[in-house]
């Protein structure tokens, strides 16, 4: 329960912190089930849909733990640049078993944003593959020599000849589950990326939570079109898969056909995606000639899950929904709903705290619990904060406090139940003529209209109110475009006057992050405001 009224939840210590670590994780695996089904390849050809046993994905990965040893020191990091290979998969295992971090990188990155990456990470090595929607061989080439730390470079279209460097008897070293594990650079919504250090037990139990209250069973499917970089990819998707001992399925890349394909071919359990994903799938036509009977779950989190997606997505596929929330420096799980939740928490809430995690909404200025119901700051605290940001002690102390306590930027409201709405992030809240204007608020009330696929809000700068509202209205397909009165006359409805949109812009698509996050930031900076309708 929330304390003395105010919006405080402590950590539920009912399920033990576990001391494990990633390649721990995957040996205990092995052990319990060597000849249960682990991994299969997502990839568009079926031929290509290799696939692996806990006992064999545990034999690659020490193998190529082995070649690594060969190469590099403990504690030395290690880049991944590349879609969602299997090999990454056996790589992010391969690596914690050899002691190294291993420093996830967008495959969508231009040469400057690359160098940044490998010289702020201090990589020793690179995986990468020569193309996958850019020329990322000659990308590297480019800026290689002004990343003196790097001095190894192997393709994964050269994978069986790097296994074959492994010595007959390598000797792997011990790791400790607050050894780092990862480094994962933050996805840029608000631009600079840092690099979040993030542990072994962080990253293993908070994916065992997540994966124990979609209660993953042996044997289930996970169908994972999240990007590997992303800790959503290759903690929640990977770790969470290998503690359930179901069978994971990473996905090339995201295709809404592939994955509709998928989940009926491999008699998925579960599938995980962010709102935009789930929005093409909906709209796909294959959607009504797949079986796709066998699914229980859904899982979306990532940005801003509307009500109405959440009711779309059970009503069309027979689901039970979980909303999940978090961020890559909590590695990356705070609250979670349940499938066995109410329809409308499942709807409506981003669910309850994961176990072992302490929750406060504090006041944006003072610091303090806010009362329940209030918005204020989200605050996580325990075992899935990160270690800080990597060589930049001045952002890490920004981030987390004294009390340990992580700032999200997030604003939120938890209700007495221990329940918790997002409100939106601190720096997109509107205040115009001194009221406080929540876009998350105006984004649902938009989707609901049946001529509306996606809708963002921000606030733009006003002479006389200081900031009012500006929409951005991404049209349902094939339909005709709403005109701004009927929106604003369908606000007008259901929200108070001071929140209707002032200025009504209309969108093919939206400007995001590869982890599926909307950039407000880049429309602020792109908008100019329109002409008023004649």
């Amino acid at each position: 329960m929330t304390t003395a009224a105010t919006s405080y939840w402590p950590a539920d210590t009912t399920e033990p912190v576990l001391e494990t670590t990633v390649g721990g994780v995957l040996r205990a695996a092995a052990a319990a089930g060597p000849h249960m089904p682990a991994m299969v390849a997502g990839m568009p050809e079926q031929d290509m849909r290799r696939r692996w046993t806990y006992a064999e994905l545990l034999a690659e990965a020490e193998r190529a733990a082995g070649a690594l040893t060969a190469r590099f020191s403990p504690g030395e990091r290690v880049a991944v640049w590349a879609p969602n290979l299997p090999e990454w998969v056996i790589l992010e295992y391969a690596a914690a078993l050899a002691g190294l971090v291993l420093v996830t990188v967008n495959p969508a990155l231009r040469p400057a944003e690359l160098a940044y990456v490998l010289n702020q990470s201090g990589a020793s090595g690179i995986f990468l593959v020569p193309q996958f929607r850019s020329p990322m061989a000659e990308f590297l080439a480019e800026v290689r020599p002004d990343v003196p730390s790097l001095r190894e470079v192997v393709f994964f279209t050269e994978w069986a000849d790097f296994l074959a460097t492994a010595p007959p008897r390598a000797v792997l070293p011990e790791v400790r589950p607050d050894d780092i594990a990862q480094i994962q650079y933050t996805s840029g919504t608000t631009g600079f990326p840092k690099g979040a250090e993030l542990h072994h037990r962080g990253l293993t139990n908070n994916a065992r939570f997540f994966a124990g209250r979609i209660d993953l069973q042996p044997g289930d499917t996970y169908v994972n079109p999240m990007p590997l970089f992303h800790t959503a990819g290759c903690a929640m998707g990977v770790l969470g898969a290998a503690q359930s001992l179901a069978v994971h399925v990473p996905v090339l890349a995201f295709d809404p056909a592939l994955v509709l394909e998928l989940m009926e071919a491999e008699r998925a359990a579960v599938f995980v995606g962010v709102p935009t994903m789930m929005i093409a799938m909906l709209g796909h036509p294959d959607i009504e000639r797949r079986d796709l009977s066998s699914l229980r779950a859904a899982v979306s989190g990532g940005s801003p899950v509307p009500a109405e997606l959440v009711r779309q997505v059970e009503a069309r596929l027979g689901v039970r929904f979980s909303i999940v929330f978090g961020t890559t420096e909590c590695s990356p799980l705070v609250t979670q709903v349940r499938p066995g939740d109410t329809a409308e928490d499942r709807a409506e809430t981003l669910g309850r705290a994961l176990p072992q995690t302490e929750i406060m909404i504090a006041d944006v200025t003072a610091g303090a619990p806010v009362p329940v119901g209030q918005a204020g700051e989200l605050c996580a605290r325990g075992y899935l904060v990160m270690r800080g940001y990597h060589d930049a002690p001045e952002a890490t102390a920004a981030a987390i406090d004294a009390d340990g306590w992580y700032h999200t930027g997030d604003l939120a409201s938890l209700d007495d139940r221990g329940y918790l709405r997002i409100e939106g992030r601190i720096k997109d809240m509107i205040i115009r003529g001194g009221e406080n204007i929540y876009p998350r608020e105006i984004e649902d009330a938009l989707f609901d209209h049946p001529a509306v696929a996606e809708a963002v809000v921000i606030g733009v700068p006003d002479p006389a109110w200081g900031e009012v509202v500006a929409a951005y209205v991404c049209p349902v397909p094939g339909q005709p475009s709403p005109a701004p009165g009927e929106l604003r006359a369908w606000c007008r409805e259901r929200l108070a006057p001071y929140k209707t949109p002032q200025h009504w812009v209309f969108v093919d698509a939206f400007p995001m992050t590869p982890s599926g996050k909307i950039q407000k930031f880049k429309l602020r900076e792109d908008f100019t405001a329109p002409p008023p309708p004649p």
